[in-house]
């Protein structure tokens, strides 16, 4: 079990790692980096989309502070009393924002917020995190984790405030929901290897064995078809469990975040380098990024309308700027001043 927890603990560190390499620098390509030229949403369509970006930047205490942002307009979650991040943003039909998280007070807290008020959906009694959100009619579902007693990670799933235990030694990272069927993608062990797993409505569906799998970090359904995008070694692609390796590369090249459009797929993610390099696939077709100059990450990514939207940071790590990019055109939704990232993007 102690080799399982350390496996845990090693593959739940994600980005923790990433070491201050590169500042930002202009490039000419799809991406066009850090700089705000132009801002993306700032358009003179009375139609336009609202885009919501959540994740988290620090303050002068050097803690984090949970972050949405609404069309490039910062509104804080968290007062900076608690470290606190925001990982996932979903709006639904009426309106209403919800964005999930964790604050960290003697242990992390799951938190859910609905247009800014907090519910608290663990007791802090053991560390939790709320990794994902998603709103079908009146019912509200979280993916996230919580530790047991033994300090054990349990993949849970919340449906409107109620705990589902999924999988011991698990994370769920990622929920989606069509016609009722609830889907979560995450992580779990297979005797003593770390595997993919996919749950449907509460009970595994399949998990994926291969080599350097990482994590199962985004889920998404379209028609019969489970997509999930994730990896280690590689941002990877599993179509209904079947995998297409989209980029090679060392440990922590990753897949994050995957979001299908009609017939076509998105898979976000980045290649681990000297500096980090943000990918974003259409297809399995790299989307024109020549980014080898520039330290970027691409954490998220929303197609609405024909407009791609991605969500992620570049530069230092102890100056990296939340940054949005619209069909690679770069907003900056922070000044660099301190670190800040983001981690999920809605358009509604």
């Amino acid at each position: 079990m102690s080799k399982i927890k350390e496996k845990m603990t090693k593959n739940r560190l994600n980005l923790r790692n990433v070491v201050a390499i590169a500042s930002c620098l202009v490039v000419t390509t799809m991406f066009s980096g850090c700089n705000k030229d132009k801002d993306p949403i700032d358009d003179e369509n009375p139609l336009k989309s609202a885009v919501y970006v959540v994740g988290y930047e620090k303050n002068a205490e050097n803690r984090d502070v949970a972050k949405l942002w609404k069309n490039g307009v910062a509104q804080n979650l968290t007062d900076g009393t608690y470290a606190a991040q925001a990982n996932s943003v979903f709006v639904s039909n009426n309106g209403d924002v919800y964005v999930v998280g964790y604050e960290r007070q003697s242990s992390r807290v799951a938190k859910l917020w609905k247009n800014g008020v907090v519910q608290n959906l663990t007791d802090g009694t053991y560390n939790a995190t709320a990794n994902s959100v998603f709103v079908s009619g009146s019912d509200v579902y979280v993916a996230g984790t919580e530790s047991n007693a033994d300090g054990v990670s349990v993949a849970k799933l919340w449906k409107n405030g109620v705990a589902q235990n999924l999988s011991d030694s698990a994370t769920a990272y990622s929920v989606f929901v069509l016609n009722n069927d609830v889907y979560v993608a995450g992580n779990g062990h297979k005797g003593d290897k770390y595997v993919i797993k996919v749950w449907k409505n509460g009970n595994e569906l399949y998990n994926i064995d291969d080599d350097y799998v990482g994590e199962g970090s985004s889920v998404f359904v379209s028609g019969n078809d489970v997509y999930v995008a994730g990896g280690d070694y590689g941002i990877k692609l599993w179509k209904n469990g079947v995998k297409q390796t989209l980029a090679e590369g060392g440990q922590d090249t990753r897949g994050k975040s995957v979001y299908v459009s009609g017939s076509d797929v998105y898979v976000s993610g980045f290649i681990r380098g000297n500096p980090y390099k943000a990918m974003v696939f259409k297809n399995g077709v790299t989307q024109n990024l020549n980014l080898t100059d520039e330290n970027t990450l691409a954490l998220s990514v929303y197609v609405q309308g024909g407009d791609v939207y991605v969500a992620g940071f570049c530069g230092e790590n102890a100056n990296s700027i939340a940054t949005l990019w619209k069909n690679g055109v770069a907003q900056n939704l922070t000044d660099g001043s301190r670190s800040a990232r983001a981690h999920s993007v809605f358009v509604k």
